[in-house]
């Protein structure tokens, strides 16, 4: 079970006209967001990367906007080559990471494997990830699932981290997720 205290979301390169052109782009964008917002809400930190910004583009602004700092820049398809992401959640010092972004079949489980391999839980946020086609992303959820990580939802993960039906942030994540 997620715990407040022990995760952190990784938002993982949703980025410029490939954000645009992933399946369900619109919906996954909206989970993304809903995701985000949730985690403030529960007071989970949020760390984010852009696959090479300057070929890419940035964040699309109906994410970006819901993020603090600066994202983490890499060229490496895993942010776990990246040291400014493996140090970001070494500072947190958190086990359980929910994992959102694109592709799934690539940056997402190579992220993914990596993490899994450096002993974090993974949660894998399936309406959050996509990838251009629905045959990779399945590909990318089947090799995550195998490899260990556990694929949840944006709702399913929020409504985990928050365990009761009752107070504020309760009410708030019902906002969100309607």
């Amino acid at each position: 079970m997620l715990k407040r205290d022990d995760t952190v979301v990784a938002i993982v390169d949703f980025q410029g006209k490939l954000a645009r052109i992933v399946r369900d782009s619109e919906a996954v964008l909206q989970a993304a967001a809903r995701l985000i917002r949730g985690a403030k809400v529960l007071e989970v930190p949020v760390v984010w990367t852009e696959q090479n910004p300057a070929g890419l583009g940035p964040t699309v602004p109906e994410v970006a906007e819901l993020l603090e700092g600066q994202a983490i820049a890499k060229l490496s398809f895993s942010c776990c080559a990246e040291p400014r992401f493996a140090d970001a959640l070494k500072r947190l010092a958190r086990k359980d990471v929910l994992l959102a972004g694109i592709e799934t079949h690539i940056c997402v489980y190579q992220t993914a494997a990596e993490l899994l391999a450096a002993g974090y839980a993974v949660h894998v946020v399936a309406d959050a990830v996509s990838s251009r086609t629905s045959a990779n992303k399945a590909i990318g959820l089947a090799k995550m699932e195998r490899a260990g990580a556990h694929v949840t939802s944006v709702e399913t993960a929020l409504f985990e981290l928050q365990r009761i039906a009752e107070g504020p942030t309760f009410k708030e994540l019902l906002r969100i997720v309607k």
